[in-house]
């Protein structure tokens, strides 16, 4: 992928000291699933075409009643009977002979890997903040892997810390689901590792969001669009990337959506699209982007209530589809809040069954991947209840993701008491960062 990450050598932990993290991987070893699974070709909808990029987040757990000497074996035994529901995940990603995209279900099985750290699971420090380099050693990557082909859609790593606490850092294709989607498995192999069904079994079938024949393109498709970079900005990141956390309380939320509907424009907006703007403006103005430089925002709906009828509970695949904003910087930047928080709205309003049906053909037609230039993609995950997944040591203490999948990508995580907060990662050129952390202060 395009990002570049800094190379920090160590990191400081909560303490404030700086420390490496040191951690010793075993050998990986695969894990198919318990039983016989289906075999052959599995499709793939062009909902998940577009996004086959590597996941890679954390679960931190512990427990003082049970210690973490039986963590791998249940959570790779859990990890066989759950593939045998999820047996997609067992295969391993080819090319069809449309050129697209499929799974080989030949049952290989995941990778699975034991490691251990010789530190406390605390010193690791805050692991809200994406850390590629040292949340990088709790997920194992495929060494010599030149592209997701070579990469198998799943990858687990258990790693055992001294203090009795262990890690499950994961390592899964996007293509193979998205995040509604990948927390209903890794809470289904939760399920599994306690004994339980699964409250949610997976629903296999994406051939319901195949193209239509012929296909029909109903919709002008803008997160497609190529954006001349007047600005050059892309010159910017050749400086060190920063990245940080900004938390959002309620306060802070509740203070952003007044401040969107003061001028009367609005007469109700969501926490959603006003600090989805609040950030899009942040950024425009700390790339320094020309005023009549266009810039586009593009942020993924969940479409499976908007399908028409809806998908499947349990749906195992993609069913979000990107919307998106376009406008010159200085207008964004030079109207008040409510401009930008009413374009979200329509990019909201614009996704439709008959929008989305028009995205999945638009691809059948012209395999066009969405345009990163002068844009801002957010990707929410506020939503999705990851800090409830129990393999039988509870919930985690601790759980996010590794690093930003693209250096254009902004993630929104839900923090803090009841959830109620919202945590907004992202990572800027340094001088960039210096401009947008001003900006923060509301």
């Amino acid at each position: 992928m395009g990002v570049e990450f800094g190379e920090p050598a160590a990191m400081e932990n909560t303490n404030g000291n700086v420390f490496q993290l040191s951690v010793k991987q075993g050998q990986p070893t695969l894990v198919p699933p318990a039983e016989e699974t289906q075999k052959g070709l599995y499709f793939l909808s062009n909902l998940d075409q577009n996004i086959a990029v590597i996941v890679r987040t954390i679960y931190c757990f512990k427990s003082d009643e049970m210690g973490h000497e039986m963590a791998s074996e249940v959570i790779k035994n859990a990890l066989a009977k759950v593939l045998v529901h999820y047996y997609p995940l067992a295969g391993r990603l080819t090319i069809s002979s449309e050129g697209k995209l499929i799974v080989d279900c030949n049952g290989e099985g995941a990778v699975f890997v034991e490691a251990e750290s010789d530190c406390a699971m605390n010193e690791i420090g805050d692991i809200t903040k994406p850390d590629p380099v040292t949340l990088g050693k709790l997920v194992y990557d495929i060494h010599g892997a030149k592209n997701i082909l070579e990469m198998p859609p799943l990858v687990a790593q258990v790693t055992k810390f001294k203090c009795g606490g262990f890690a499950l850092g994961l390592c899964m294709n996007h293509c193979m689901f998205d995040g509604l989607g990948a927390m209903e498995f890794v809470n289904s192999w939760g399920e599994t590792a306690r004994g339980l069904p699964l409250s949610v079994p997976p629903f296999l079938d994406r051939s319901i969001l195949k193209s239509r024949n012929p296909p029909k393109i109903e919709s002008l498709h803008q997160e497609f669009a190529e954006i001349e970079d007047k600005s050059s900005t892309i010159n910017l990141y050749n400086d060190e990337m920063l990245y940080r956390s900004f938390c959002f309380d309620p306060e802070k939320l509740y203070k952003l959506k007044m401040k969107a509907m003061e001028d009367g424009v609005l007469n109700k907006c969501t926490t959603f699209e006003a600090l989805s703007a609040f950030v899009w403006r942040a950024r425009t103005q700390a790339l320094m982007m020309k005023p009549d430089q266009e810039t586009k925002l593009l942020f993924a709906v969940d479409g499976r209530s908007k399908f028409n009828p809806p998908l499947p509970k349990g749906y195992f695949g993609n069913g979000i589809v990107l919307t998106n904003s376009l406008c010159q910087a200085g207008e964004l930047l030079e109207n008040p809040p409510s401009f930008a928080v009413g374009l979200v709205q329509k990019a909201v309003k614009m996704v439709t069954d008959g929008y989305m049906r028009s995205a999945i053909d638009y691809f059948e037609v012209t395999r066009a991947r969405p345009s990163l230039a002068s844009t801002l993609l957010i990707t929410t995950w506020s939503r999705l209840s990851f800090h409830t997944t129990d393999f039988g040591w509870g919930e985690p203490v601790l759980s996010g993701p590794v690093a930003l999948p693209e250096k254009e990508v902004i993630l929104f995580l839900s923090h803090g008491q009841e959830r109620k907060s919202i945590n907004v990662l992202l990572g800027l050129p340094a001088p960039a960062m210096k401009i947008f952390q001003e900006q923060m202060q509301i």
